[in-house]
């Protein structure tokens, strides 16, 4: 051993004497004598501490009071049935009827689809106090038949991506504090959460869905008479750090973002929605929108520069709804405008940037889109029948598909209309055929309660795109059929439908059926090539809740 390892040697073990057999005046970890450790060090908690950690029988909920506990839970059993739904063609692996080529090309087979979904969910809410709520809300989706196995009871075979479908999760989860920091109508809600705004054009819970929509994120709202105003931001997607990482940043866990795997490449939300009350029969609700989407463009741009939330943009959407109602009349208006940048990676985009195949944001959004009811209830008469008309806008791109084939033109814009986060199902025909975006139609509806517990519907909607070249994208946003580069036809159809809903229980237990029906224009058999056949739609649904 060297001279200088041996000085180092005997410095460190003459410390370790001191520390040792010190004084008890100089020794900091030193016991008094007769005493022993019998509380380790442990690693400090966020604060409030709720409890500490034990070793074998914890002293569960010292401040649970059961009075304080409530729960809430719904059941829903519903076989659905659709015929022809191309139309007499096939369908593709991403639901649309065609492909986005020169020419009319409709695909093989025929398709018609009858399924069966359950929906189940339960709710556990605790209020610590008046001001501060815990809510927990479990949901299973589960489509019968889907396990592919009796034993299986959770999950599903694995996708491609060899990840399993499972069916249990998490709707809700959050705590609310009311009169947050002692600020009086001051709100904070932090978690995952339902956002339901005006009439669900842009952002809504989509209940008919077997899943619906759900935010993670935090949410304030200040409330007064004169005003409500919320402003939240909402994570909707999380690139570096896999679900329930035990740690920090880690590994991507999303292939093809195109870019880097970290705060870079992921995708945020923002929204302000305010509701001004001074007019007594009146609301008006301004509304500002900023959704970013860092993902890259090769991660999700399929269906074109249509392709719902499409990659690597930057959209900013501002409007306002104004909703009336006095006497038997009612009267609603939504308009909304949308700006900002997009880009992808096919050259035919990007090369305007001057970095073919590159994440350069060349194009440019210019869209918009407005929402129009008109009604009239007659309280007067029996059955309380109400009538209403309708007008939706939403517009459209001609240079959609300029990623997908050069015959569609160069790229230059993105001004399809982004739907967003809505409930469709409410607005366009409950056949759910047509999207917010590319679209126009008019609408006549009827409704009337015959008894106390029935309730009758009668829905005809006339259905247009706002921009003939630009694609036919269903209620679920993405493309239904991909509009010919020559095509100038623009009547997509008309569809009926007929609701009857039977109440039981006061409302804790319904009984709905429906029907639709709807008639191809032709704008179908041009883009299909041949002739289109009508399309049926049928439901019957049992929902429990308490």
């Amino acid at each position: 051993m060297s001279s200088t390892r041996t000085k180092m040697f005997n410095t460190l073990m003459t410390l370790s004497f001191l520390l040792t057999f010190a004084p008890t005046a100089d020794a900091v970890f030193q016991l008094p004598e007769g005493e022993k450790i019998t509380n380790p060090i442990v690693i400090g908690r966020g604060i409030p501490q709720k409890e500490a950690y034990e070793l074998f029988d914890p002293r569960i909920g010292r401040n649970f009071d059961i009075r304080n506990l409530w729960i809430r839970a719904d059941m829903r059993v519903r076989p659905e049935y659709r015929n022809n739904v191309c139309f007499g063609g096939g369908i593709g692996s991403a639901g649309e009827c065609n492909a986005p080529l020169g020419t009319p090309n409709s695909l093989l087979g025929k398709a018609n689809d009858q399924f069966v979904q359950q929906l189940t969910r339960f709710g556990i809410g605790y209020d610590l106090s008046p001001d501060i709520n815990f809510y927990l809300e479990l949901i299973d989706s589960r489509t019968w038949g889907g396990n592919q196995d009796p034993i299986s009871h959770t999950c599903g075979p694995a996708l491609s991506s060899g990840k399993s479908t499972c069916s249990l999760g998490i709707r809700a989860g959050y705590m609310l504090i009311r009169n947050f920091a002692g600020i009086k109508g001051l709100g904070l809600k932090a978690g995952r959460q339902y956002l339901v705004f005006g009439d669900q054009s842009l952002l809504g819970h989509f209940d008919w869905a077997n899943t619906g929509f759900s935010f993670d994120g935090i949410t304030t709202n200040y409330s007064t008479d004169i005003i409500d105003s919320s402003f939240g931001w909402y994570r909707l997607a999380e690139t570096d750090l896999p679900q329930g990482a035990p740690l920090g940043s880690g590994g991507p866990n999303l292939p093809g973002t195109g870019q880097a795997k970290n705060a870079q490449g992921e995708v945020d939300m923002l929204v302000f929605y305010n509701q001004i009350k001074t007019i007594p029969w009146a609301l008006v609700e301004p509304f500002y929108i900023y959704y970013k989407n860092n993902l890259g463009a090769d991660g999700n741009n399929v269906q074109g520069l249509g392709t719902p939330k499409h990659g690597n943009q930057t959209r900013h959407t501002i409007g306002n709804r104004i909703a009336v109602k006095k006497g038997g009349f009612d009267f609603s208006n939504e308009i909304a405008y949308q700006f900002g940048q997009m880009g992808d990676t096919a050259d035919s985009a990007s090369s305007l940037c001057g970095n073919p195949g590159g994440e350069g944001k060349c194009l440019h959004i210019n869209a918009w889109a407005t929402r129009n009811w008109f009604g009239y209830t007659a309280f007067h008469l029996p059955g309380k029948p109400r009538f209403a008309f309708n007008f939706d806008y939403a517009s459209g791109d001609g240079r959609a598909n300029c990623t997908l084939n050069s015959a569609y033109g160069t790229c230059k814009t993105a001004n399809t209309f982004e739907n967003l986060f809505p409930t469709n199902h409410i607005h366009m025909g409950y056949m759910d055929v047509m999207a917010w975006k590319n679209m126009m139609s008019f609408s006549g509806n009827f409704q009337a309660r015959p008894t106390e517990n029935d309730h009758i519907e009668i829905w005809y909607t006339n259905l247009h795109l706002a921009n003939a070249k630009d694609n036919w994208y269903r209620a679920s946003q993405g493309v239904y059929v991909y509009s010919r580069p020559d095509n100038t036809k623009t009547h997509v159809g008309d569809e009926i439908n007929f609701v009857w809903t039977h109440f039981f229980m006061q409302g804790l237990v319904a009984f709905q059926t429906g029907y639709g029906h709807f008639w191809p224009g032709s704008y179908v058999s041009h883009n299909l090539g041949r002739r289109a056949v009508g399309q049926d739609w049928a439901y019957a649904q049992l929902w429990i809740n308490f």
